[in-house]
């Protein structure tokens, strides 16, 4: 079993020279190293982000939405230590804190007990967050939902709330990542910049 505790220790180690980078302060036991892998991985590129809040309450996540228009999001430390990581959006009925469930190989949504349809899952939460944005909706899909208090309200992630201001370099490997598909001519790439776009791989 691998704690949670040691993967925000190598995480600390890892971005000691970067300033402001919040870690959540929990333990958790992952069920295989794979998992730990993969929220390690998730963590990192959720620091990248731009829009990963840290350990900030519903409360404060509540009062940063709340002059904001519908579809504005951003990525928080979960307030219940039965999860990490906590979606907090803006939809037309208010702001809504959705846990992102973590399993052995995915992250997906919570949802309704009484739905039926299976949940997208996904091995990152930037691929979660996409995929219920507009670029990531295929033609063929309509609009996804989500229960809250009974009520059913349409789900749809328009625009992340920044945290804090993305360095040119960044700006630039997102807009490369949603128009490029580089597993086509990566290799034509130079070393490090491969590496770079490989780091953060999403458009987001």
């Amino acid at each position: 079993m691998v704690t949670l505790s040691k993967a925000y220790s190598a995480m600390s180690s890892s971005h000691s020279d970067s300033p402001g980078v919040r870690l959540p302060q929990r333990y958790r036991t992952f069920s295989s190293k794979a998992q730990y892998q993969m929220v390690l991985s998730t963590l990192r590129k959720l620091q990248e982000s731009g829009f990963y809040w840290g350990a900030i309450t519903g409360k404060n996540a509540n009062g940063l939405l709340g002059g904001e228009k519908a579809g504005t999001f951003l990525v928080r430390d979960s307030s219940d230590n039965r999860h990490l990581f906590t979606l907090s959006v803006k939809t037309v009925a208010g702001t809504k804190n959705l846990r992102v469930q973590c399993d052995a190989a995915s992250f997906y949504l919570q949802t309704d007990p009484k739905n039926v349809h299976a949940v997208p899952r996904f091995d990152c939460i930037l691929k979660l967050v996409h995929h219920y944005m507009p670029q990531g909706r295929g033609k063929a899909r309509g609009v996804d939902y989500i229960y809250s208090g009974g009520d059913k309200v349409p789900l749809e992630l328009l625009k992340p709330l920044a945290c804090c201001p993305s360095s040119l370099q960044h700006l630039c490997r997102k807009t490369v990542n949603g128009h490029l598909d580089l597993s086509s001519g990566a290799e034509e790439l130079p070393r490090p910049l491969r590496q770079y776009m490989q780091d953060y791989d999403s458009p987001i």
